[in-house]
This record gives structure tokens, C-alpha cells and sequence, in this order.
């Protein structure tokens, strides 16, 4: 899971603040308990004493740490009784005072090994939400409040079925893509139909859901990317180039990336190049993308080269939106 640095950095931060704050309160605690029965902090001091003693002797002798607390503990059951009789009598519990990780598989550090905890992978999700609100209306956008009261049941013309009925389809099959993202039948999605049909509710609910599951999601328009491709390219030894590099990287690695509004740029040589670029590398890289677009398939044969054209034909699975304009029914029931 390729999570942007900056995103892993604000994750890791706010790791980093949790445990400073829950060390504070402890130590609040702590100084509290002391002050109120000063005999505690003796019993933690002998402990403590007994303690790195048997430790350091253990590492000495090339022995496990762990079993040698284990025994510090079962030869202090005096003490640790004591203890534990004098936090009752303040209303604690026997282990109120002691430094107690709020991840014990990781012990707040963030990783087991080589390997992102489960704690720091919460925290990326949750900051990637908040960078794809920044484009995307995650407030209420969803799975959950998805209305498909919107789509008529009348049959549409030169479609054979009803907008309602087949919106029912698309969801099912964005719900699917979503929540079995690994091991979907469908890699990538074309979303293709007229504004104002739900194309980017939609996509904004595969991103919150993908996203926290854990996977990084990057989403843009068309115009944005390849913006950001042309500005790799021909001002590469500027501060904006190094950014735009950093931006397509992300584009590339992420597990699934969301274009939205294909067909809106202006088409030129380059930004044909660039979306070729985009597509194929993903697709050898066999990562995720959804695509939307106000084009028809026979639209996006004439307007790009061929080789997109066959990736895209070849390699999304194409989903059709059709009826009513969703915004205008908005304004009139209003």
C-alpha cells in the first residue's frame, strides 16, 4: 500500500501526540496517586529497583526480558498485593499507574517489523479521507445515503430498461468494487454518461470506503493530471517541477486512483501521451482505477488514440449512466 509521505507523516505525527498525551496523563495520575498515598511511590521505586536488576542481569546472561519481569512480578507478590490494596483505597485499579501501550501488538510505535501496524494504517486512512475532502464531498457522501429515488422507473428510450433499474445494477457493482477491492472481478471501472447522474457521488463512495480499508486512494480531475504531467516534464528543474514529479508519482503508485471528468481537457499530442502513460503503467502495474467521463466508448475512440482507446475498451469494465439530471430534480423539489 503505497500511502503518500506526507500523509504517512501527519499519520505518524498523530501517533506520535496520542502517546506523549496518554504518557502526560499518566504522569498526572501518577503524581496525584503519590501525593495522596506516599507509600506508592516507595512500592514503585522498589519494584522499579527490582526490576531493572533482574533485567539487566537477564540480558546479561542472554536471557528473555520478558519472562524476567514475569519473575520480578511473581517474586513481588508482596509488594504488587500491597500495591494494588493502597490504588483500591484511592478508587484505581491495580494496574492504574502502569505504562500500558494503547497498541499492544506494536507498542504505539506504528510498525511490527517491517510492517505497518494496524493503529498507524486507522490513522493514514483517516488523514487520506481528510486530503480527499479537499476535492471530494466526503460529509455525507456514501454507500449508506446513496437515494435511488432520483432514477425513474420508465423505461429510457434506446436503452431497453429503466434508469432506476439500471442504476440498481451500477451500485451493486461500485458496492462490490469497493468492499472487495483485492479480490473484485473488475480491475478498473469506466463511469461514462451525461453530467448530473451520480458519477462522482459514486466515486467519492468507493474512495471512503477503499480508503478505510486501508489502501491509498488519490483523486483528481483529467485537467489536474495532466497539468501536473506537463509540469513534470518541461519544468522539471523547478520547485513546481519537483512538486509535480512528487504528484505524478502518487498518480502512478497508489492503489486505486480516480479521474474524474475525462474528455473535459483540452486533447493535444502530449496529453494523449500522458494518459497513455497513465493508464498502461497502471495496468502493467495491475493497480486500480476508476474513470469517469462524459464520453461515450465510440466518443473515446474518436478523440484518442487508438491505443488508449483499445486499454480502456479492453481493460474497465464500463458502466452506464442515463435519465434524469440529478441536480435539476434537486431544485425542483426544493
Amino acid at each position: 500500500m503505497a500511502y503518500d509521505a506526507n500523509i504517512l507523516h501527519r499519520a505518524t505525527l498523530r501517533l506520535e501526540t496520542e502517546r506523549r498525551s496518554r504518557q502526560e496523563r499518566l504522569e498526572r495520575m501518577r503524581s496525584q496517586a503519590y501525593e495522596r498515598q506516599p507509600k506508592l511511590l516507595q512500592l514503585d521505586k522498589r519494584l522499579q529497583a527490582t526490576m531493572a536488576q533482574l533485567v539487566a542481569a537477564t540480558l546479561r546472561q542472554g536471557g528473555d526480558p520478558v519472562r524476567a519481569v514475569q519473575e520480578i512480578r511473581e517474586k513481588n507478590l508482596d509488594l504488587q498485593q500491597e500495591r494494588a490494596v493502597l490504588l483500591g483505597a484511592l478508587g484505581l485499579p491495580s494496574d492504574a499507574l502502569d505504562d500500558k501501550p494503547a497498541c499492544p501488538l506494536c507498542g504505539d510505535t506504528g510498525w511490527r517489523g517491517a510492517q505497518m501496524c494496524q493503529c498507524l494504517k486507522k490513522l493514514c486512512a483517516q488523514e487520506q479521507i481528510k486530503e480527499l475532502s479537499k476535492l471530494l464531498d466526503l460529509g455525507e457522501q456514501s454507500f449508506d445515503t446513496f437515494r435511488m429515488d432520483y432514477y425513474s422507473e420508465t423505461p429510457y428510450p434506446g436503452k431497453g430498461t429503466s434508469p432506476r433499474k439500471n442504476m440498481e445494477l451500477t451500485y451493486d457493482v461500485c458496492l462490490n468494487y469497493a468492499r472487495k477491492f483485492e479480490s473484485c472481478l473488475f480491475r478498473n471501472l469506466l463511469m461514462s454518461g451525461p453530467p448530473g447522474l451520480g458519477k462522482t457521488f459514486l466515486s467519492a463512495c468507493i474512495a471512503r470506503a477503499v480508503s478505510e480499508h486501508g489502501y491509498s486512494v488519490v483523486y483528481d480531475t483529467a485537467g489536474n493530471i495532466f497539468a501536473q504531467f506537463e509540469a513534470k516534464k518541461f519544468l522539471r528543474d523547478s520547485t513546481d517541477g519537483q512538486d509535480a514529479r512528487d504528484e505524478t508519482r502518487r498518480y502512478l503508485n497508489c492503489d486505486l486512483l480516480i479521474v474524474d471528468d475525462l474528455g473535459s481537457e483540452l486533447t493535444t499530442q502530449f496529453t494523449q501521451s500522458a494518459l497513455y502513460e497513465l493508464i498502461n503503467t497502471r495496468l502493467v502495474a495491475e493497480r486500480h482505477t476508476v474513470i469517469s467521463t462524459n464520453l461515450s466508448l465510440e466518443e473515446i475512440s474518436r478523440r484518442y488514440n487508438p491505443q488508449i482507446a483499445s486499454r480502456i475498451e479492453g481493460e474497465y469494465h464500463v458502466l452506464h449512466f442515463f435519465g434524469d439530471d440529478i441536480r435539476m430534480l434537486k431544485k425542483q423539489r426544493l
